[in-house]
């Protein structure tokens, strides 16, 4: 130890170093020596820190925690992290979509709201937000949306005029939309919002009895928002208004938890239900599947390495349990591949062995080589094989969480059902969620994102779109925009 018991600085091979302030020169006033590994390790580094953000969801924070299972579910699925007072150690990850790692924290923007759970079977991720629908209904159109919301290839600003081009281009956005425009589109803090996984998952119990679910984390500190005029205001004064909060309250001890709650449809159901369940611009109506409760998430430790433990952290829906699969939905299919892909660019093709997404468990895995590798690999490294190496066990891990489909090779959305169309769950929100203050509030955030550059064709089809989703809430957009 150094005199004032301080640790020694070291390279990053543990070798302790003479100077954090000087570099090694030819006598005080010399030029500097090119074997000065320190130095040189130093400058290297810095050129290096920064890993490419990620495309959507790019500014972001998060925490560490715990979920406890406090309701018995193991009627509807059997995987071990929902089992009655199973408590799981989790990570979670809070986020803009749109927004660029500096963007401000309080932009209109949905919130991501990923969760990692490091289970006795592995990890399972939940790839959430905060609204229970999406955008678009299938990833093809997805990269679209999300360069809609970026930034412009000439002058590089975002624009308004982009982003309604493509919302009314795709009318299957308007519940997104509706949710986006109103008072939940910029919550106070990530503590004051609920979490959705808005795709449609599948649980599967011991019995290999299966049910559809939807996952609705309901916030212990209540549902609050900011409206544009203050989020405005926090943009200027602390653009990490979110992420500062977040870490505050953990280190005063006010720990944050959300209440899980399942809506649960039996398998057979989603055949004949009035609209298809699996369409990600759609919520199931809670008087048709009421929310079963199952425990409670709680975070309670902050990163000590942002870089490290959040900015590294790797969320990804294919990792799935036993007693957990994927549904028909296409964007939740899309996103199976996608999320995956994107963190081998991003992060190094053996991402999963970064710390805070390597799992718990033991790894029997016959992946090899590649940049970064750490854990080690030992023969046989092929399989089948006859030498003792990890074989799949298809009678203790069944492939259960399947379903059945036949068709011809279509391009198509989904077959239209009785109650499938775009406008008519916004119509709902607006008429049977909002009271009027509300649909004040929502008039006016549309009628002032209109006056941002909205310009013709694109300000008549906003007009157009607010009279689909309800003749009088588009009325009333229509003539604060052209009053104003």
């Amino acid at each position: 130890m150094t005199s004032d018991n301080r640790k020694p600085t070291t390279t990053d091979a543990g070798i302790p170093v003479a100077s954090d302030e000087h570099s090694l020169s030819i006598g005080p006033d010399g030029p500097l020596l090119l074997h000065d590994h320190y130095l040189i390790e130093q400058m290297a580094m810095f050129n290096r820190e920064r890993i490419p953000e990620r495309q959507p969801h790019a500014k972001g924070g998060g925490a560490f925690g715990h979920f406890e299972v406090t309701d018995d579910v193991s009627q509807y699925t059997k995987a071990a992290v929902f089992q009655p007072g199973t408590k799981t150690e989790t990570v979670i990850r809070f986020s803009t979509v749109a927004g660029e790692r500096g963007s401000p924290d309080t932009w209109r923007d949905p919130r991501g709201f990923a969760l990692k759970f490091y289970t006795s079977e592995g990890n399972y991720d939940m790839v959430g937000n905060n609204t229970p629908v999406f955008f678009v209904r299938d990833p093809m159109k997805f990269q679209h949306f999300i360069r809609s919301q970026k930034r412009r290839a000439d002058n590089h600003l975002r624009d308004h005029d982009m982003q309604w081009d493509f919302w009314t281009l795709s009318p299957e956005s308007s519940h997104q939309v509706t949710w986006l425009m109103g008072d939940r589109g910029i919550p106070k803090t990530w503590r004051h919002m609920n979490g959705y996984s808005s795709h449609t998952y599948m649980w599967a119990n011991a019995q290999g009895e299966k049910f559809w679910v939807k996952y609705h984390f309901k916030t212990d500190q209540g549902v609050e928002c900011l409206t544009q005029e203050e989020a405005d205001r926090l943009a200027g004064e602390d653009g990490d208004y979110h992420t500062r909060d977040l870490y505050d309250a953990i280190e005063r001890g006010d720990h944050p938890s959300w209440t899980l709650y399942m809506q649960i449809m039996p398998f057979k159901e989603a055949e004949t239900y009035r609209f298809n369940p699996f369409d990600l611009t759609k919520v199931w109506p809670h008087g048709d599947y009421p929310l079963i409760k199952v425990g409670r998430l709680t975070l309670d430790r902050n990163p000590t390495d942002y870089h490290a433990e959040i900015e590294q952290a790797a969320f990804e829906p294919n990792n799935l349990v036993p007693g957990i699969g994927i549904s028909p939905d296409k964007m939740l299919i899309g996103r199976v591949f996608s999320y995956a892909d994107a963190h081998r660019h991003r992060l190094g093709v053996n991402y999963k062995q970064i710390p805070v997404n390597s799992p718990k468990v033991p790894v029997h895995s016959y992946s090899k080589d590649g940049a970064m590798r750490i854990n080690n690999v030992s023969d046989p490294v092929y399989a089948p094989n006859s030498k003792g190496g990890p074989s799949a066990d298809g009678e203790r891990y069944p492939a259960d969480s399947t379903w059945e489909t036949s068709g011809d090779m279509v391009r198509a959305a989904y077959t239209l059902r009785q109650d499938d169309d775009d406008f008519g769950q916004a119509n709902t929100m607006i008429n049977k969620v909002m009271d009027e203050d509300a649909r004040a509030r929502l008039v006016s955030n549309v009628v002032g994102h209109l006056k941002g550059g909205v310009k013709e064709p694109v300000l008549s089809r906003a007009f157009e779109y607010w009279k689909n989703i309800d003749p009088e809430i588009g009325a009333r957009i229509e003539r604060g925009v052209k009053e104003g």
